[in-house]
């Protein structure tokens, strides 16, 4: 089965304090978004790969993929005004009927999350971790704490995940013609129902998601190599 990897890419990445978008970050001397891009080219199934990028930075993309070697068919996507948007435009353009959307700012992802995603008899699946702390819904006007969650029957939601291209494509269309917003596409899926099942399997402490420059030195720790300032 082929499929094709959304590799979301599009961020500005704000909250890490660089001039330029995350992704370009060196970690350990490496552009971020070459991690994902190296364990995707080692997925034989993965005959196809869609990059979003942020607006003035496609030729820096275009010359990472070339200096980096990556010998799946890639195709540039300028991204959106946000992240749902980003990947309706680029679910538009996938050759397969199955897609992988995962995102550069996780740079610790393996081959091995792409290949347990694949292997999973669901066509919608996402990798989850449980959540090791108490969450509680609050208030935010009064400050009051408003109940309980039974901590069990919640999941930190990470990426990469799997989708059918009709479910996704589906699922975005009703969120655009409802005004829905979502930040990833298991809860847009799910709120949208109509016989869309999402399942999850178990994920991994060690993927990430690089937001602050704390966590650029967290990943270069776990890539093996310092974190130069």
């Amino acid at each position: 089965m082929n499929c094709t990897l959304l590799l979301l890419n599009g961020g500005i990445g704000s909250r890490v304090g660089q001039p330029h978008p995350k992704q370009l970050i060196k970690i350990n001397g490496i552009p971020m978004i070459v991690y994902s891009l190296i364990s995707a080219s080692l997925v034989d199934e993965i005959n196809e790969i869609i990059i979003n990028y942020p607006l003035g930075y496609k030729e820096a993309i275009e010359n990472i993929v070339s200096d980096y070697a990556i010998k799946k068919k890639v195709i540039y996507i300028e991204g959106g005004t946000t992240r749902q948007e980003s990947v309706y435009k680029m679910l538009q353009h996938s050759s397969n009927e199955t897609v992988l959307i995962h995102e550069s700012a996780r740079p610790l992802v393996t081959k091995k999350h792409f290949e347990n995603l694949l292997k999973s008899s669901h066509f919608n699946v996402g990798l989850m971790i449980e959540i090791p702390f108490t969450v509680v819904p609050v208030d935010t006007t009064t400050h009051l704490i408003t109940g309980v969650l039974d901590r069990s029957r919640l999941r930190n939601v990470q990426l990469p995940q799997k989708f059918d291209v009709s479910d996704l494509l589906k699922a975005h269309e009703w969120a655009i013609l409802n005004n829905k917003k979502y930040t990833e596409d298991t809860s847009l899926c799910t709120d949208y129902g109509h016989g869309i099942e999402v399942y999850y399997l178990d994920g991994s402490e060690r993927n990430i998601k690089i937001t602050t420059s704390e966590d650029i030195k967290i990943a270069s720790f776990l890539l093996g190599g310092q974190y130069n300032e």
